[in-house]
């Protein structure tokens, strides 16, 4: 079970998705397929008044936050919030969902709070796409919770790369690796698997022969490998200028990261603190 601190001012909202947040299973640390033995609890208000009021006077916090931007006309009515939320919770995902994706309150939302995600409301299949988003980041803030120096069964960490081995998704600097071609999309199962491996292996590198065994692939070549290979840089490149203005790409070219091995169609994955 999992409290949800909602935020919503029109009704025809709250009705859309208030049994949607109450039966999900936000459960991360089981499999998809488990069923939750308890509803969550969902904690909603639909003035700004109210909740501050019970964002102040509170002794517990709830797992996550939703807010909507605009609330009774004040496009500023959810940043304040979320600013109240940043003191008084600083560890709790905030989502804002919103029909006013793509407008300038989602850009001021992203300058000016340290909400982690904003949804448009009117998007096809959204209570979907809300509970999926809900559940990943929770799951990531669990993952950032959990000490380098403590690696978890569930967990492949190597410097500052972190692979779940429940979902595969991997984290490069506290940021989660994504498609380079669509920030917005999750980094493909295969270049996954590819890093996992790579990782695992390491410092030995792996062959395209080796790889296509892994992989139990019988149509994997040096190409797709080469590929694949490219695509990991990139998602790791945008993750990396998430941070800082380093290049993960240089790194690579300098003997670090995901390293070309030599002219035999292999990569190694080589972490910082293992070169030389």
């Amino acid at each position: 079970m999992k409290t949800i601190f909602w935020v919503e001012d029109q009704y025809h909202w709250v009705n859309k998705f208030e049994q949607v947040l109450i039966d999900a299973n936000f459960d991360v640390t089981e499999s998809e397929d488990s069923v939750e033995t308890s509803a969550n609890k969902l904690i909603l208000h639909k003035f700004i008044e109210s909740a501050s009021q019970a964002i102040n006077h509170s002794t517990e916090q709830p797992d996550i936050v939703i807010l909507d931007a605009d609330m009774n006309g004040d496009q500023d009515a959810g940043l304040t919030l979320s600013a109240l939320i940043a003191k008084k919770w600083p560890k709790v995902p905030v989502i804002f969902l919103s029909e006013h994706s793509g407008t300038g309150i989602e850009e001021k939302v992203f300058e000016h709070s340290s909400s982690q995600d904003f949804i448009a409301k009117h998007q096809q299949n959204v209570e979907r796409v809300l509970c999926w988003r809900i559940k990943a980041l929770l799951r990531q803030q669990q993952l950032s919770s959990q000490s380098k120096s403590n690696q978890s069964e569930s967990t492949l960490n190597s410097g500052d790369l972190l692979i779940d081995l429940a979902t595969w998704n991997c984290y490069w600097l506290g940021q989660r690796l994504m498609n380079p071609a669509n920030s917005q999309r999750p980094l493909a199962p295969t270049p996954r698997k590819i890093l996992r491996f790579l990782v695992e292996s390491s410092p030995r590198p792996l062959t395209t022969i080796q790889m296509e065994q892994k992989l139990e692939s019988d149509r994997f070549n040096y190409a797709s490998y080469r590929q694949h290979i490219k695509t990991l840089r990139h998602s790791f490149e945008q993750a990396q200028q998430a941070v800082d203005s380093e290049s993960f790409i240089q790194r690579c070219k300098s003997g670090t990261g995901i390293v070309t091995f030599g002219d035999q169609g292999a990569y190694c994955w080589i972490p910082e603190n293992d070169k030389g």
